[in-house]
C-alpha cells in the first residue's frame, strides 16, 4: 500500500510540475513612455508566469529598451528571465510594431530563433511572431499576434491563420494575442474545425474609457487558441489589474487591455 501511495504521489508531482503558465498582454505603446514605477507594476503582475508574450511594443525609440527594462525588473524578483524581441513588423499601410517573449529559464528552453511569419505579410499588416519552447522534452510553438483595429475589419487578416497549421505541420501551435475580434466570429471556425479551441469565451478583455457603474470592460478581443489533442487545458482567466488603481484613467496608463493567461500541460 505504501508503495502504491508513493507511486501515486510521484505521478501527481510529475504532473504538477509539468504544468506551464502562459500570459499574453497587449501593453499599449510599450516603450519609453512607461515609467520605472509602471514597469515595476507590470513586473509584479506577470512574475508568477512561466512565459509572457507582449503585443504593441513600440517599433521606434524605446520599445526594445522597455522590454529590457522589464526583464531586468523581473530578474530582481527571484527567478532568472530571458527575452527576445521581434524586428518591426513589415506593415507600411498601418502601424508597425514589435512583439516580445519573456520566459523563466529554469522552467523551459528556447529552441532555435524566433521569427516573424513573412509568408502572409502582404495580407497581414502586423505578421505574427513565432517562438518554440521546450518544456520537459516536449515542444510548443507560440504565435503572438496583434490584429488591425475592429474598424479596419481584422477578420480580413485572421482568415489566413487557417493556413498556418498546414505551413508548420510538425509544430504544436498555439495562437495568442489581441485579435480585435471575438472568438465567436465565424472567421475562427476553420481553426475550430481543425481542433483548436479558445481559452476564453464571453470574456471581455479591453477597457472602456469610463466605467459604467462596476462595468469597466468593453470588448472580447484577446484570446488564445490551442490544439486540444496535444495541449491539456487546466485553467485560464484574465487579471483585473485596473482594480488596483484609483481610477480607470490611471489604469489605462498601463494598458487598455487586460492580461490573459492559460495554464496547461503538454500531452
Amino acid at each position: 500500500m505504501n508503495k502504491i501511495f508513493c507511486l501515486l504521489f510521484l505521478l501527481f508531482c510529475t504532473s504538477f510540475y509539468s504544468q506551464t503558465k502562459l500570459l499574453s498582454w497587449n501593453l499599449e505603446n510599450f516603450g519609453k513612455s512607461k515609467s520605472n514605477q509602471e514597469i515595476a507594476f507590470i513586473a509584479n503582475i506577470i512574475k508568477d508566469y512561466d512565459i509572457v508574450t507582449i503585443q504593441e511594443v513600440v517599433a521606434g525609440e524605446g520599445g526594445a529598451q522597455g522590454v529590457a527594462r522589464l526583464a531586468d525588473e523581473l530578474n530582481r524578483k527571484g527567478n532568472k528571465w530571458d527575452y527576445r524581441i521581434s524586428e518591426p513588423t513589415s506593415s507600411s499601410a498601418y502601424k508597425t510594431e514589435r512583439y516580445a517573449f519573456l520566459w523563466k529559464t529554469s522552467n523551459l528552453k528556447l529552441k532555435g530563433k524566433p521569427w516573424l511569419e513573412h509568408k502572409y505579410h502582404l495580407e497581414i499588416d502586423r505578421e505574427p511572431y513565432f517562438a518554440t519552447f521546450e518544456i520537459k522534452g516536449k515542444s510548443i510553438t507560440i504565435a503572438t499576434f496583434h490584429a488591425i483595429t475592429k474598424s479596419k475589419q481584422p477578420e480580413t487578416e485572421i482568415k489566413y491563420f487557417k493556413f498556418l497549421p498546414q505551413e508548420y505541420p510538425t509544430l504544436n501551435l498555439i495562437f495568442v494575442g489581441d485579435f480585435n475580434c471575438p472568438q465567436s466570429h465565424s472567421v475562427f471556425t476553420p481553426l475550430k474545425k481543425m481542433g483548436y479551441a479558445p481559452i476564453l469565451e464571453n470574456q471581455k478583455t479591453s477597457l472602456k474609457t469610463k466605467c459604467k457603474g462596476i462595468n469597466c470592460l468593453a470588448s472580447e478581443f484577446d484570446n488564445m487558441f490551442y490544439k486540444t489533442n496535444s495541449i491539456n487545458y487546466i485553467k485560464s482567466g484574465v487579471i483585473l489589474f485596473y482594480e488596483k488603481f484609483i481610477s480607470l484613467k490611471e489604469a489605462r496608463k498601463i494598458s487598455d487591455h487586460l492580461p490573459i493567461w492559460f495554464e496547461f500541460s503538454l500531452n
